[in-house]
């Protein structure tokens, strides 16, 4: 997967993740992986990447110290960075919104000390609070009562993948937003498998009873699977077991589209570099084609190199008539 699908979400959990480390000063590892849904070895994983981070001119005391032990992890920061900042109206505003985000990420203390500083913060921008709200669609709160309560739920679900709608019954296991969106990983009867389910296209709910305890213990994909990049598995998309690559050649103009979508760099053909694209369904895949229009195509395989030409010949018949 394009390792750039999740930056904003990946980012905003490790700020979290740092805030409440500089809390705490140590803490076991299993104990922060666990609070922040992650298994040990990606929480490793992301604290390597802010260990490289400070201001300048980056001497070892303008960076972050982050100690990592057999079972253990410890943050310290820099003295420029621990040192009070003078903000404006505008930094001060765009820093309040930012902490009421990371205050939003699971596993972030709402109690804690970037709680109390914001709460000063809006005191001196002379807020009473900041709202950061994200998309909260309609049956949100149905999904998280099922979630707490181990309840099955027959839904009706719009798949973007296929382009069809169609009636399942799920157990919600997990719950997380990434993206500007709501996610729900669920038991899913018709697939006898864990799916990732986008809330806002579910059409309708109701409760199905309660869930099969064996279900409830199922492993859900964690951040260690196999997958397109090794990436976060609390991402939009997560390449199932019917998903197939397909590899494009496009021009390199249309780079920035691949790194919207669940891909990989693949190499050039004839000069022209290459992508391989993680489809769940034909629809989401002759929908991807049509965006990049004529100059592109796909080199593999051979059997969805039709798939633009009849899309576009079924469309153009629509104007026709």
């Amino acid at each position: 997967m394009s390792a750039s699908l999740d930056t904003a979400a990946r980012l905003r959990r490790l700020l979290a993740i740092l805030t409440w480390l500089a809390q705490e000063g140590e803490a076991p590892i299993d104990e922060v992986a666990a609070r922040f849904d992650l298994t040990p070895n990606r929480l490793v994983a992301e604290l390597e990447m802010a260990a490289c981070c400070g201001v300048p001119p980056y001497t070892p005391d303008q960076l972050l110290e982050i100690v990592v032990t057999e079972d253990t992890v410890s943050t310290r920061v820099g003295t420029t960075l621990a040192r009070p900042r003078r903000l404006s109206p505008r930094e001060g505003l765009g820093l309040a919104a930012a902490a009421r985000a990371l205050l939003a990420v699971p596993g972030s203390d709402e109690d804690g000390a970037l709680s109390r500083a914001l709460t000063k913060l809006e005191r001196a921008l002379g807020q009473s609070a900041i709202d950061v709200e994200l998309d909260a669609p309609e049956l949100l709160d149905t999904v998280r009562a099922a979630l707490d309560s181990g309840e099955r739920l027959t839904i009706s679900y719009y798949s973007a993948s296929t382009d069809h709608t169609g009636d399942r019954t799920v157990t919600p296991r997990r719950l997380f937003a990434s993206e500007g969106h709501w996610y729900v990983d669920a038991w899913c009867e018709v697939a006898d498998g864990i799916r990732r389910f986008r809330v806002d296209r579910i059409g309708s709910a109701t409760h199905a009873g309660p869930a099969d305890p064996g279900v409830l213990t199922t492993p859900l994909p964690d951040d260690d699977a196999p997958g397109a990049s090794g990436g976060s598995s609390l991402e939009a998309f997560v390449p199932g077991p019917d998903s197939r690559r397909v590899r494009i050649a496009a021009d390199p103009s249309l780079a920035w589209l691949f790194e919207t979508v669940p891909s990989e760099r693949a190499g050039d053909v004839d000069g022209r570099p290459t992508w391989e694209v993680f489809v769940a369904g034909d629809a989401w895949l002759e929908r991807l084609l049509l965006r990049l229009g004529p100059d592109s195509e796909v080199v593999e395989p051979a059997a969805d190199r039709s798939l633009a030409p009849e899309a576009a010949r079924r469309i153009l018949a629509r104007y026709a008539d």
